[in-house]
């Protein structure tokens, strides 16, 4: 009898971790032994196939890039740490966070053993013809985009994670985090009450653009939308982080610089909030980058009118996001005017059937008597305002501050970034309190000064057409919210994308120098220590409304 090698024993062991937790979420919905014998076997062979297939591709780069790899492995286990200290955190909000979504139930851990052995068989019989695997899809995929691969993975347990803490049905009311309609969109996306009760039209097809995903992953999940919409939400702050990671590593080039980048973008303020709350806001950000990595693939115009229909149908604002994309990158103005007539062409029938589907979920588009319910998120322009948003903008959705904390109109604590003059009550924005997150901000407007002086300096050395569509955005957003939205922080997805990415061009140049890289991993350990005291913050405040 023939033993297996060590090092596949090894990578079976490996994968069991993995199964736990992906089983510990499931048993909530699985609860016969066969159930989970046969879950455990489904889940745990690719576990055991991609730990062996992991293992040698470190092997191999601790051979060829033994720095680059060692890099990477600091990284990594950075963020493991920022996700333990996460489970932790969470650990001490039994209220907004139950622990048993970490755990299997007791009485079904035996059926999960026995599973774990039936894979071994399996496992070793695919391994053993993996040069049939090999010429798939699928590997080809895995083994260009690893690293993007495995950060969004990271990520997404994180945005799971938070998301089953800020989600909660506890919290009944909307404007507590940052002026989300937090439960509005709960209902709309996780419940059967998807009708939007602020009758607003500036949403014209969102439901049959976001909420078909959610059903697609409850049918795994035994019809349960509300969970079902946790993972859709963290899926989509993950699928932002590898966008980032592809967008980076096909135009900068250098897989440890993209995964820092990628890396700093998943660890921002704006994206661990957004990534996480059930709103509309995470789903803008994906729809933004998708179009971007579209028009950097050269892709049909089809794909920009689906994307761009998207984009639209959630918040009817970004479209504009696409637009400036294609106009300053393809610079193909034949090609533009085809795109918006055709998107135009569109948005009425599709509007019609998201009311179809969805009957009364809210007014139409073209109903413009509902448009005063907007009024109230008006304000005049003043310095001040021009100021304060300028460092959400630049600063807050990267680095969190300690938020600004009120009550106003609703039993919770209001935790807010930015408070508009409201109910004569002044202009108010969060700030570095502690010389801690103060040190932080300082390193990130550092890094920012950095990237303007690179990118005067290469200004028409190389070709800036990406850049110049990302300030166009950026420009585009400060305008509009000169005037519209109380709390900016709320559209912070719209621009945090924008910023980083301009400034992973600027600083190019140095992406393959080695103090940089290092510089970049100690500013991301840094953030993730900072940006989690946001996360608890969020939790210890509302916590003390809840009994």
């Amino acid at each position: 009898m023939k033993f297996p090698e060590k090092r596949l024993i090894f990578a079976w062991l490996a994968g069991i971790p993995l199964s736990y937790f992906a089983l510990a979420f499931l048993d909530v919905f699985y609860t016969s032994f066969f159930g989970i014998i046969l879950l455990t076997v489904i889940v745990h062979v690719p576990a055991s196939l991609f730990m062996a297939y992991l293992f040698g591709r470190l092997q191999h780069a601790f051979k060829t890039k033994p720095v680059d790899a060692g890099i990477a492995l600091v990284l990594f286990a950075a963020l493991m740490i920022f996700l333990i200290h996460l489970t932790s955190l969470l650990g001490r909000f039994p209220l907004f966070f139950d622990s048993a979504l970490l755990r299997l139930t007791p009485d079904l851990f035996i059926w999960f053993a026995i599973g774990a052995v039936l894979s071994l068989p399996v496992f070793l019989w695919l391994h053993a013809r993996r040069q049939e695997l090999h010429s798939t899809r699928l590997y080809a995929f895995v083994e260009t985009h690893l690293g993007g691969i495995l950060l969004a993975a990271i990520f997404f347990y994180v945005y799971f994670l938070i998301a089953n803490a800020v989600n909660q049905p506890l919290f009944d009311f909307d404007d507590v985090f940052f002026d989300t309609d937090a439960k509005l969109w709960r209902q709309r996306f996780g419940t059967e009450l998807y009708k939007d009760y602020y009758e607003r039209t500036v949403h014209p097809f969102v439901l049959i653009v976001v909420r078909p995903w959610a059903g697609l992953i409850a049918l795994f999940l035994k019809g349960n939308l509300l969970p079902a919409s946790f993972v859709l939400i963290a899926l989509t702050g993950a699928l932002c982080v590898f966008l980032v990671w592809y967008f980076v590593k096909k135009v900068v080039g250098g897989s440890t610089y993209a995964l820092l980048i990628a890396a700093l973008f998943g660890a921002s303020a704006s994206q661990l909030v957004f990534g996480s709350l059930l709103e509309t806001y995470g789903f803008l950000g994906a729809t933004a980058l998708i179009f971007v990595v579209l028009v950097l693939k050269d892709a049909p115009l089809w794909t920009y009118v689906v994307t761009g229909l998207a984009a639209f149908g959630i918040t009817v604002s970004n479209a504009a996001q696409t637009a400036i994309v294609h106009l300053f990158v393809k610079r193909d103005f034949w090609q533009l005017v085809k795109y918006g007539l055709i998107s135009a062409a569109l948005i009425v029938p599709l509007s019609l059937l998201n009311n179809f589907v969805y009957p009364d979920a809210h007014p139409y588009l073209w109903d413009f008597s509902t448009m005063k319910w907007e009024e109230k998120n008006v304000f005049e322009p003043t310095l001040q305002r021009a100021n304060y948003l300028g460092r959400v903008m630049v600063l807050h959705s990267f680095v969190a501050p300690q938020p600004v904390l009120f009550k106003e109109d609703i039993p919770f604590i209001k935790i807010w970034m930015f408070r508009a003059a409201l109910k004569k009550v002044p202009l108010r924005i969060a700030q570095y309190e502690d010389p801690f997150s103060t040190f932080v901000v300082a390193v990130w407007a550092g890094l920012i000064v950095l990237g303007g002086v690179l990118f005067l300096k290469n200004l028409f050395r190389r070709d800036n057409r990406f850049s110049f569509a990302f300030l166009v955005t950026l420009i585009f957003y400060f305008v509009l919210h000169m005037r519209y939205g109380r709390d900016v922080f709320l559209y912070s997805s719209n621009w945090t994308y924008a910023i980083l990415l301009t400034l992973a061009l600027a600083w190019q140049e140095l992406s393959a120098k080695r103090w940089f890289q290092l510089g970049l991993l100690a500013f991301l350990c840094l953030l993730l220590v900072n940006n989690s005291k946001l996360i608890s913050t969020m939790l210890a405040v509302s916590s003390l409304h809840i009994r």
